[in-house]
């Protein structure tokens, strides 16, 4: 046995999304129905809650897409997804469009229930998921 120690993966922290405007992107996830944990302007970072867990989503404003000429990016660009679980993704579906955020396709069903997916307008995409086909999965079994 090694006299090093391991170290071992405990749980998330945050899931850091880079944005080109924290403002907009505030105004763009609360409208989405997250709510805002904390706000530093001066750091250009912005804590959004997810459900009860302390981690969250930390929006950074990233000057490179503020001033570099990317701007908005389309929603096609390659992005690693973050799926957050959802009561009922088909309900969360349609208070995304009453709320004015488009949606990236229909509701679509997957191995454990409904998913549908968005996108902000620096590309980044999240998707709300519901474990209505295997709710022994889900957090409300």
């Amino acid at each position: 046995m090694s006299d090093e120690q391991s170290y071992e993966l405990l749980g998330f922290d945050n899931v850091l999304l880079p944005v080109g405007d924290l403002g907009e992107a505030v105004g763009f996830y609360e409208r989405a129905g997250f709510a805002v944990a904390f706000r530093l302007d001066e750091a250009g970072i912005a804590l959004l809650k997810v459900g009860g867990e302390t981690p969250g989503i930390l929006l950074r404003q990233e000057e490179l897409l503020r001033e570099g000429g990317f701007g908005h990016r389309p929603s096609a660009w390659p992005s690693p997804r973050v799926w957050l679980e959802v009561p009922d993704a088909r309900v969360a579906a349609r208070e995304l469009r009453t709320a004015g955020i488009a949606l990236l396709d229909e509701p679509f069903s997957a191995a454990t229930g409904w998913t549908v997916e968005i996108s902000d307008p620096w590309g980044n995409i999240l998707g709300f998921t519901d474990y209505s086909k295997r709710p022994e999965l889900g957090r409300r079994p």
